[in-house]
């Protein structure tokens, strides 16, 4: 539960408020189907990658389990395969994941509407968003996972509740809004209102690099989390993976998708976190403003916090079994992790603006490519691993006793402490 909570933490946030609300601003209300069906296949996806990283995971010098893309790399490609150049693979995914630690987007947007809703100066506003970052990563990962347990329900509820609210408000605009979203998806969307307009291939483009970029479905950021579950079955923890994007695309994004819609307030020609705002200001009034500006606040530090994770992961697996050095790399990196974030808003406030998205979708392209290249040489041993669930707890089939549910049992390493 910890390890789902913390990577829904990782991915619930700034894509489903300010990127849902871009999508739709940009390409109309048809993005949302084509986020929907983006989402469906990312959960196909999201099995995959979990379910590997946790079979392929490997243990630290104090026990501990931790896995992911550089670690599949390695083991699935590296020592079963002998493909030599496996690192190149991993330099490559490492250096995507790695570029959005420098290009973030997240501290600026949540800072804005911070500073817009409680009148204060950006800049503080920013300030005090490291602060809240530097409190929640400082005890390390099994701590994030303890407060994203108790956190993330409790947010993601409230933000389902409260949207809910706004759309049963707003009943009578429910079946043009699906029409919208059904129509728009095949035909594009005319101009209308401060909204300029967008062809077919626009809402296509829109709503399905938005929704890989809130669900995260083949980064590989989410699995090296799951990797750290105690589990008795890599598939199991593989079918959290899915349940992880369920919640943030068909649930989470679908609300902030819907709100935009019903109220009226996506063709103001307003985009991004400011046009999710409107929309519940519309709807709930002050409240709504001030709800959505603590919402944000909180999805963004867990995002934030979740990312750090990853992060770690990947900077584990770089220093290897020089112990020294991993702790030295880590303890560097925990100083400057929020800077960044800090650095980009001061850039944008006081240099200019530029293309946040565009940066975003390169980002999350870089790693994704190279994931998922992976995950179909390694598919086979996710099959034998599928096979070998459905005929433990799904009566499908036969029990092979000669299936290894985990590498680590091939390489005759100590698994006890992955089992419940």
């Amino acid at each position: 539960l910890e390890a789902v909570s913390t990577a829904i933490g990782g991915s619930v946030g700034f894509g489903n408020i300010a990127g849902v609300a871009t999508a739709i601003a940009m390409g109309g209300p048809g993005a949302t189907l084509w986020m929907w069906i983006t989402a469906f296949l990312g959960m196909i996806l999201k099995q995959v990658e979990v379910t590997l990283a946790v079979y392929y995971r490997k243990k630290d010098e104090n026990g501990d389990p931790y896995g992911g893309p550089t670690y599949y790399m390695e083991r699935g490609l590296g020592e079963e395969r002998n493909f030599k150049y496996w690192k190149v693979l991993a330099t490559v995914f490492g250096f995507g994941i790695f570029s959005t630690f420098f290009i973030t987007a997240s501290n600026y947007t949540i800072s804005e509407v911070v500073a817009s809703t409680f009148n204060i100066n950006q800049m503080v506003a920013s300030l005090l968003i490291v602060i809240c970052t530097y409190l929640m990563i400082w005890k390390g990962m099994k701590y994030l996972g303890k407060i994203f347990t108790k956190l993330i329900p409790i947010m993601s509820i409230s933000y389902l509740v409260f949207g809910l609210v706004i759309i049963f408000i707003n009943y009578k605009n429910i079946p043009q809004s699906f029409m919208l979203i059904f129509k728009g998806a095949f035909t594009g969307t005319a101009a209308v209102g401060g909204f300029v307009g967008a062809t077919i291939s626009k809402v296509i483009s829109t709503g399905m690099a938005r929704s890989v970029y809130s669900n995260e479905a083949g980064w590989g950021t989410s699995p090296m989390v799951h990797a750290s579950s105690q589990t008795v079955h890599p598939v199991e923890q593989g079918l959290w993976g899915s349940f992880e994007v369920f919640v943030d695309t068909f649930i989470v994004c679908t609300i902030t998708s819907l709100v935009v819609i019903v109220t009226g307030e996506w063709s103001s020609g307003v985009e991004s976190a400011t046009l999710t705002l409107n929309a519940f200001s519309t709807g709930l009034g002050v409240f709504g403003t001030y709800f959505l500006t603590i919402t944000m606040l909180v999805f963004g530090l867990t995002t934030s916090s979740g990312w750090y994770v990853y992060y770690e992961v990947v900077l584990r697996h770089l220093c290897n079994k020089n112990i020294k050095l991993k702790n030295t790399v880590l303890k560097i990196f925990k100083y400057f992790y929020p800077l960044p974030g800090l650095l980009m808003t001061s850039y944008i406030l006081y240099v200019g603006d530029i293309s946040i998205w565009t940066f975003v979708d390169i980002t999350s392209g870089i790693p994704t490519f190279v994931n998922v290249l992976v995950l179909l040489v390694l598919s086979k041993q996710y099959f034998v691993l599928l096979k070998d669930y459905k005929a433990r707890y799904l009566g499908v089939g036969k029990v092979d006793k000669n299936t290894k549910l985990f590498y680590e049992d091939i390489k005759g390493e100590k698994n006890d402490a992955y089992l419940l």
